[in-house]
């Protein structure tokens, strides 16, 4: 059986060969790696459950941003957050579930992270 000619690395700027079939040369091999990465494409946050949980609430939320609407706002949303996140002990409930719009999801992410790194998590 005849043998593989070696070709060009596939790592940006090398020089060096490499007959293998991932395309990268022994001192990129690592490159090679699959980090984690599913061949099931577009799994994303949990897949086909989460995106049915996630197009439900969002039509239960008639698509307006909650915290938007809360104080008189009407703004589309199109995300979904959890009312109390998941660190806090909250779950994937509908009824923990709300949709959001990205300005306050974004908001609402960050005040958590801040809340988290000066200990204030607000557990009992």
């Amino acid at each position: 059986m005849p043998i593989k000619p070696p070709r060009p690395c596939k790592a940006p700027m090398c020089g060096g060969k490499t007959a293998a079939s991932h395309g990268y040369c022994e001192a990129h091999v690592d490159r090679a790696i699959n980090w984690g990465k599913s061949k099931r494409g577009g799994q994303g946050r949990g897949g086909r459950p989460w995106r049915r949980l996630r197009n439900a609430i969002l039509k239960r939320d008639r698509y307006l941003c909650q915290p938007c609407e809360r104080v008189n706002r009407i703004t589309p949303a199109t995300e979904v957050d959890h009312i109390v996140g998941k660190a806090q002990g909250g779950t994937d409930a509908p009824d923990n579930l709300e949709a959001i719009c990205k300005v306050c999801h974004q908001a609402k992410t960050a005040s958590e992270a801040l809340a988290a790194r000066s200990g204030d998590l607000g557990r009992p």
